[in-house]
């Protein structure tokens, strides 16, 4: 691309504010006026008219534009140390970053979320604003690209080709972060009710139909472990994308870079993002791989999916409330209907169903991007930016709205429960063990035919007695020992 000029109607720093006044930015295409209130600059201008897309910026992710910062600053002290960039220059542009770190300018990243171009234009976004914002911190005027160019010093030793996907998965990281705490407080809030709940008995059910007895804990409890597990395998995932090109430049063989700056710019990196990257051993094949994010994605697809079905557990659980299941009673948050007066329907478990099944859609678009790249480079890395970190802020809001709007307010109907393990045929598969498979059969058939609870029918046939009976059905009884041990192990470890 040819090196953008430009010459601004304005004298000073203090008018580029000012609304009306404009910049005549050149660029290979031609000429353009930019309004000097913008820090971005033509490239930005023209890719905003290109990619009229989803209407969402890039900077609708915070972590992206935080995570492309921190790339340009590292890239600057590599080029200052390495002697390649004048000392002033690389404080302004550190400078620079620094503020968009700190929150500041992210309205000026403006490209859509959705481009073509492999991130080429959400790297000149962010060079135009970096350069602009640099060239205040040196007091002279916006777009004056002689004294600090978006190119030729904001870009220096590096391409899109490593820029884009290095930040991507910085802020991948980021936002992996906050996802794992908000999954770690919605397995807290279930384990919490696992206790609450250890008491009371129910019927466990498969598929659909009267299972054996359990306690509403360890329901609860299995839906903690869960979520836990997935918590886990997010934090595996995320060590996958620790892994950068950053200095691979354009195709990975690093052209134009110095010998010395892709060790330099890790290093620097890891130090201003505070994320634990390293330096791909093979540049060539981390610039064209995407396998980190399809892995990543998979994860994301298969917490959404669990996360999906606990919610169905808790919309048929609830159901009713004098109709369905009617086992516990979800927090009442809202009205249910237009038209039906005292209705309350379950629409926290809802609205995560729903953002469940966005994130299986996006785990498609991703496979489908990282299916298409071709040779050297991954065209389609914007779309597989846009869905995963959708996914993961949409999963984040999700599991902090199902644990403080629904999980934490969960009552259960206790006599509801306790008559349904009275009335089950099911409870005959605990006595089983102690009267023997045949007569459980004699005392299942005949309470199914004549509606008798087969608590009274084993006493009235002298197999049981009432106390025996009780023994069996205590909450703590229905634990299995295997797990009880397992618990005691894990305790220990």
């Amino acid at each position: 691309m040819t090196a953008p000029t430009t010459h601004t109607t304005t004298g000073n720093a203090d008018a580029n504010s000012r609304p009306g006044r404009i910049r005549v930015e050149h660029d290979l295409l031609g000429d353009r006026s930019v309004d000097n209130h913008a820090y971005f600059g033509i490239h930005t201008l023209r890719a905003t008219e290109n990619f009229p897309i989803t209407a969402i910026p890039i900077s609708t992710y915070p972590d992206l534009i935080v995570a492309l910062a921190c790339v340009k600053q590292a890239a600057a002290r590599s080029n200052a140390e390495l002697g390649l960039l004048d000392t002033d220059k690389a404080d302004a542009i550190a400078a620079a970053c620094e503020d968009i770190r700190a929150g500041s300018l992210h309205e000026h990243f403006v490209v859509d979320v959705i481009q073509g171009g492999a991130g080429t234009s959400t790297n000149m976004n962010a060079n135009e604003v970096i350069a602009n914002r640099a060239l205040e911190h040196l007091h002279r005027d916006r777009g004056d690209y002689a004294v600090i160019h978006p190119l030729e010093h904001v870009n220096m030793s590096q391409s899109t080709n490593d820029v884009f996907p290095t930040a991507v998965k910085i802020a991948l990281q980021f936002a992996t972060r906050r996802l794992h705490g908000t999954m770690a407080e919605l397995s807290e809030a279930f384990n919490t009710k696992a206790v609450e709940f250890a008491g009371v008995v129910k019927m466990g059910r498969t598929q659909l139909q009267d299972a054996v007895p359990m306690t509403l804990g360890q329901e609860f409890g299995a839906y903690g472990v869960m979520v836990a597990e997935d918590a886990e395998r997010l934090l595996e995932a995320a060590e996958l994308i620790s892994e950068i090109n950053l200095g691979g430049t354009a195709i990975g063989t690093g052209i134009n870079a110095h010998p010395r700056y892709a060790g330099l710019a890790c290093r620097y990196l890891r130090e201003i993002s505070g994320v634990s990257v390293t330096t791909a051993a093979d540049l060539v094949e981390a610039t064209q791989d995407v396998g980190a994010f399809v892995q990543l994605s998979g994860v994301l697809k298969r917490t959404a999916v669990k996360l999906s079905k606990i919610c169905n557990d808790l919309r048929l659980l609830s159901s009713g409330p004098r109709t369905g299941l009617s086992e516990i009673n979800l927090p009442a948050v809202q009205a249910g209907s237009s038209i039906m007066p005292g209705k309350v329907n379950p629409v926290i478990p809802e609205v995560v169903n729903q953002v469940a099944f966005e994130v299986v859609g996006n785990d498609v678009a991703i496979s489908m991007a990282a299916e298409g790249g071709q040779l050297q480079l991954n065209a389609f890395e914007p779309i597989i930016a846009h869905a995963l970190f959708e996914s993961i802020t949409h999963l984040t809001s999700a599991c902090r709205t199902l644990t403080s709007r629904c999980i934490a307010g969960i009552t259960a109907n206790e006599a509801h429960l306790s008559r349904v393990v009275e009335q089950s045929i099911g409870v005959v598969t605990a006595l089983n063990p102690h009267i023997g498979y045949a007569a459980a059969t004699q005392v299942a058939a005949a309470a199914l035919t004549t509606g008798r609870s087969v608590r009274a029918l084993v006493v009235e046939q002298g197999l049981l007695t009432e106390q025996q009976i009780a023994d069996i059905l205590r909450p703590e009884a229905l634990i299995p020992t295997l797990q009880s041990e397992h618990a005691v192990e894990a305790r220990d470890v």
